[in-house]
């Protein structure tokens, strides 16, 4: 029998590190990020990083381990998580993934080799000027020329994934499957995947209110010291939403209030391609928490689905 993870994902703010934390510490488990922006150290206000108090109640791993400075690739976020996922094996604890980076979920539920197509370097730097002089249209239109099936999949603003897509088919010289196609299930383990999900306006609420409270902890602060620090907004762990809004505002592009406005914005249109993203999966049982007044209640029905999951 395949050894077997729990994979914890849902919408920025809907409340995925207090049910993880539960269902960790109910199961022997421990904690795995899958947060892109979670991973890098220094970066604790803007991108949600569990508070210590909660980092303390049970085992964390790839949480804060990664200079802002340095790119983090999903290849190299798989190469760690399988490591500590093994690790956390030979403990005898129940590894349980927690986050919404779609890619890095999908770099462990599935079999994806990265080593199959190297970074063009010089390519990747190309396209990047491409879309800063004529923006992600242009980038979009050449996908499409190349392989028009992918460029219907992919939004002409996510710059990151029109980079890659080109890569891929002038490296190949073959076309991107779609999603339901491209992968083979992870043939090391079995995955018991919970997503959560609240009502849109109330998940909404939450995302404007945590901006809100995030701004108060000293976001921008943060902001500044990381630039005190040398980074740029050219550093991946920059372009992060909190985080490069805030550049924008320094850089008197805008005020403050709007800069916190684009914030709530940016972040509420982040959480519905999530879900987007995240519906895509056809093994995923789904938990409706908007109601999770009674919050014992409600990790525990996600508790006795995932023991029966286990047992089976």
């Amino acid at each position: 029998m395949k050894k077997k993870i729990v994979v914890i994902l849902g919408p920025t703010a809907v409340g995925k590190t207090k049910y993880a934390i539960h269902v960790a510490k109910s199961l022997d488990g421990e904690i795995l990020s899958a947060d892109s922006m979670q991973i890098y150290k220094y970066m604790d206000i803007g991108s949600a990083k569990p508070t210590k108090e909660e980092l303390a109640m049970v085992p964390h791993h790839l949480v804060g381990e990664v200079d802002p400075s340095q790119d983090w690739t999903v290849a190299d976020y798989q190469r760690e998580a399988k490591g500590r996922i093994e690790h956390i094996f030979s403990k005898g604890k129940l590894p349980v993934v927690s986050g919404g980076t779609g890619l890095y979920i999908n770099s462990l539920v599935y079999e994806m080799d990265f080593s199959s197509v190297k970074e063009d370097e010089e390519l990747r730097k190309e396209l990047q000027q491409i879309a800063e002089r004529e923006g992600g249209q242009a980038l979009h239109d050449r996908l499409k020329k190349l392989d028009p099936d992918a460029a219907k999949r992919t939004h002409p603003n996510n710059i990151k994934r029109l980079i890659r897509a080109i890569e891929v088919v002038e490296s190949t010289g073959e076309g991107i499957p779609p999603f339901k196609n491209a992968f083979k299930k992870n043939r090391d383990y079995d995955c018991i995947i919970i997503g959560l999900n609240r009502d849109r306006k109330v998940l909404y609420k939450r995302i404007n209110e945590r901006v809100d409270e995030m701004m108060k902890a000293g976001l921008l602060e943060e902001v500044k010291s990381l630039l005190n620090m040398g980074l740029t907004e050219n550093d991946i762990s920059m372009k992060a939403i909190g985080y490069k809004e805030l550049i924008g505002y320094l850089r008197n592009e805008y005020d403050l209030s709007e800069a916190v406005r684009l914030i709530k914005k940016n972040t509420r249109n982040y959480a519905k391609r999530q879900m987007t993203w995240f519906r895509r999966y056809d093994s995923i049982q789904w938990f409706d928490i908007t109601k999770d007044i009674d919050f014992e209640g409600s990790v525990q029905q996600i508790i006795d689905y995932i023991r029966k999951e286990l047992a089976s």
